[in-house]
């Protein structure tokens, strides 16, 4: 008997229909003898309606109540499954994060999990329950509501099979597994049989939209077996694991893009020690994560520095942007939302050179301009117009051969 965390997106309980179907999939692994925790997120577009309704109320709600708002949707399905198990005949609790033991620091809407209890959940485990647990969501010290940001609920169920000691983490989504581009954009985009901890961790964070990338960092840290399968048929999808020899072979495993990016440029600041410094303590002051950084060179004493943002943050860095532009005696703020960041990732990079070059000359040819790059052992990224950012995916997709049929078989490791 094993144990295994399974985790359903939105689409995988979308209605009554999938629902079930996710209920029939949970039974038949704890028919084959297994003890099984599931994680569900909220149904289809439920998160995104609550928050457009919070905005209707009033311009800028407070954290803590869009977490006390937020969190409801996944209550609803939690509930829902458990009772579609209850009427297959099968044992089934639902809990919220906090009667589960999910314990975060308080930063609402962005939380981080600090520890989890599993006393309840062994107890449940012990009397053969199938645990439902919702997905995005714990407490915090003062016990109020938090939430750990979109996607969420993949961090839940990879934290919960981390301290479970999981046999494997299964999540189930609407695509067979991961592949090399988003297949909706991509349409000779091709599934991986296996990918590492490293490059998925990258993609995840680049725009590739199957797997939360904090989530990854977990399962990298526990080591925790990975499958990323659809909900809608019985492939084995993707398994996602630490990486082996075998993977160096193939250059760039996948390419991404993201349009959830904006660009601020603090223009003309005095180019003294220190300056770099004090924008960014101001920035992560704001609790703003910052992606990409260019300082141009100096001309005349003075520099322009230009960063990246999530989108979503985008007002409050310009209000903080515009803070700074006065105490540095800077000559202005620009900022550019309409931007895509175009990212090649694969562990083979480390030995293979030329990587650049050809992405860079890929992009040349199509006449795409590139405003930003940034680069790590196994990622190269540049930042373009996103009027341009489809073509361009598909452009390097193709450029590192990712599409064809023939090397179809070396992804296979």
């Amino acid at each position: 008997m094993g144990l295994i965390v399974q985790k359903f997106g939105g689409t995988s309980v979308a209605n009554a229909e999938r629902i079930k179907a996710a209920a029939k999939r949970i039974v038949d692994t704890y028919n084959a003898g297994n003890k099984v925790i599931v994680v569900v997120s909220a149904r289809g577009q439920t998160t995104d309606e609550l928050i457009d309704l919070a905005y209707e109320i009033m311009d800028n709600p407070s954290t803590r109540e869009m977490d006390m708002l937020m969190s409801t949707g996944e209550q609803i399905s939690i509930a829902l499954v458990a009772m579609a198990i209850h009427a297959m005949g099968y044992p089934a609790v639902s809990f919220t994060g906090g009667q589960v033991g999910i314990v975060t620091d308080s930063s609402h809407t962005k939380a981080r999990i600090k520890n989890i209890n599993t006393q309840r959940m062994q107890k449940e485990l012990d009397k053969g329950t199938i645990i439902i647990v919702a997905g995005f969501q714990g407490i915090d010290a003062n016990e109020n509501i938090t939430t750990l940001g979109r996607g969420g609920s993949d961090t839940t169920a990879v934290a919960l099979a981390a301290i479970m000691k999981a046999d494997r983490c299964e999540i189930f989504t609407d695509v067979d597994g991961i592949y090399t581009a988003d297949p909706r954009k991509v349409p000779h985009a091709r599934k991986l049989d296996k990918v590492s901890y490293d490059e998925i961790l990258e993609l995840a964070s680049l725009g590739a939209q199957v797997m939360h990338s904090r989530s990854i960092e977990f399962a990298k840290k526990y080591n925790v077996p990975l499958y990323v399968r659809s909900s809608f048929n019985t492939n084995e999808g993707t398994l996602i694991c630490k990486e082996v020899g075998e993977m160096e072979n193939i250059v760039v495993s996948g390419v991404a893009i993201s349009k959830d990016d904006a660009k601020i440029t603090i223009r003309a600041i005095p180019d003294v020690p220190g300056q770099a410094a004090k924008i960014f303590h101001e920035i992560a002051g704001k609790n703003i994560n910052v992606d990409m950084i260019i300082q141009n060179a100096s001309i005349e004493g003075r520099a322009d520095v230009t960063f990246t943002v999530p989108r979503i943050d985008l007002r409050l860095a310009l209000e903080t942007a515009e803070k700074i532009r006065k105490d540095l005696n800077a000559k202005e703020v620009l900022h550019d939302s309409k931007i895509a960041k175009l990212s090649a990732v694969g562990i083979g990079m480390r030995s293979h050179c030329g990587v650049a070059e050809k992405m860079f000359s890929a992009l040349a040819k199509e006449k795409i301009n590139i405003q930003m790059i940034s680069t790590s052992e196994i990622k190269i990224s540049c930042v373009i117009d996103e009027a341009h950012a489809d073509r361009a995916l598909r452009t390097i997709h193709t450029a590192f051969g990712l599409d064809k049929v023939e090397n179809a078989e070396v992804a296979k490791i």
